[in-house]
């Protein structure tokens, strides 16, 4: 079973406002679909329904408090002369916030021999390059300025994704609320 630690984006306004940007921009990129649209605190890859249980127990145990993040900036993986990804970022206090989270999740699962092959950098995947664009400094720049919104964490989800040729599809396992 194939598994991740996530949080939704869930408001509609913050939705709308990325798939304008997603069909205005002039790059040869498939976007991800607006239901798929998410921050991933921690992938876990395929796992056994035995070691799903033990890492549902270990989310339990996760406590925090609700936050806002507001999404905004503009980026690109590896780089943007190289990119195959885009990405949407978040302001610093609540990036801080979701870095926060990411490691007490992180924390939560190194007892079962999980652990992260690279620092949390708190963004939501928006588009994916499969051919090489070149630079897409200049495209990204027109873009710059767009504030998507603001949306209150209240919760992280265990998901599965299931690959198949139109892309993944996700189903949630649990989902953790933060403290009131």
């Amino acid at each position: 079973m194939r598994v991740f630690v996530a949080i939704e984006i869930c408001s509609n306004e913050i939705i709308n406002l990325i798939s304008k940007f997603q069909s205005e921009i002039n790059i040869n990129a498939k976007p991800v679909e607006s239901h798929n649209l998410h921050f991933t605190l921690q992938f876990l890859g395929d796992i056994s329904q035995d070691i799903v249980e033990k890492v549902m127990v270990s989310l339990n145990s996760v406590k925090f408090s609700s936050f806002t993040v507001n999404f905004k900036c503009i980026g690109a993986f590896p780089t943007l002369k190289f990119p195959r990804v885009i990405w949407i970022g978040t302001d610093e206090n609540g990036g801080n916030s979701l870095i926060e989270l990411a490691k007490k999740v992180e924390n939560a699962l190194i007892p079962l021999g999980f652990s992260v092959d690279k620092p949390f950098k708190p963004h939501i995947t928006v588009l994916r390059i499969k051919n090489k664009v070149g630079d897409i400094t200049k495209e990204l720049d027109k873009f710059k300025s767009i504030d998507f919104g603001t949306q209150e964490v209240t919760e992280f989800k265990l998901k599965q994704s299931i690959l198949n040729s139109k892309g993944p599809t996700y189903s949630d396992l649990m989902e953790i609320k933060a403290e009131l």
